[in-house]
């Protein structure tokens, strides 16, 4: 009877999960604003908009900008021996999603509004998107722990400037960081000891 009610509450949850799956749009990769421009306009931002929502077609275009495909197997920022060993997980006020570049989806890995456990400060629980950058280690075990770390960094480093841009062409209000209570947010991500976050990004429209 246990193993039956066991199987049943597991089978609800997957159908709830899957009921939560975020088909995006296709990304745009067109237009924008010249990239010597964008550089011009790129900079930090800490207040945002709390009332305006980014719609589907901006996420889809901010994470194919950050970490997508531009072309077969290749990702829009350079990895270690394209071993792109770095997820990028959407935290939004209605749960945490994996991005899967591939089907263009965001995939529920838990449900809940946990947008203030992916920062220190008080303006990442009520900003509409946080980005957290996690590595697979597993997918570097070629490299020594320093080698591991240096690598995954400078990779991180790589999406959170595309991310810049793509704010800057767009009139989004962004900022990377890096002050994150990490053990606990990988409990809330139950990400595995293979699996660290380096960095966050808090997105959204500027403060007027």
């Amino acid at each position: 009877m246990r193993t039956s009610l066991l199987t049943a509450v597991l089978l609800c949850v997957t159908a709830i999960l899957s009921a939560q799956t975020i088909q995006l749009p296709q990304p745009v990769r067109t237009g924008g604003m010249p990239l010597m421009e964008a550089l011009n306009q790129r900079q930090t931002t800490r207040a945002f908009d709390n009332d305006k929502e980014i719609s589907k077609q901006t996420l889809s275009n901010l994470l194919w900008a950050a970490w997508g495909f531009n072309r077969e197997n290749k990702r829009t920022a350079p990895s270690s021996m394209n071993r792109q060993e770095i997820d990028l997980y959407a935290v939004t006020k209605t749960g945490i999603y994996l991005y899967d570049a591939t089907s263009n989806i965001l995939k529920p890995v838990v449900l809940g509004d946990f947008r203030a456990e992916t920062g220190m400060q008080p303006f990442v629980a009520t900003a509409p998107l946080n980005i957290v950058l996690v590595c697979n280690k597993s997918k570097l075990k070629s490299k020594s722990e320093t080698g591991t770390i240096e690598a995954t960094y400078a990779n991180s480093g790589y999406i959170s400037q595309n991310i810049y841009l793509f704010c800057a062409s767009e009139g989004l209000a962004t900022v990377v960081r890096a002050s994150i209570a990490k053990e606990k947010l990988a409990k809330t991500m139950n990400l595995t000891d293979d699996q660290l976050i380096t960095l966050a990004q808090t997105v959204g429209y500027p403060k007027k």
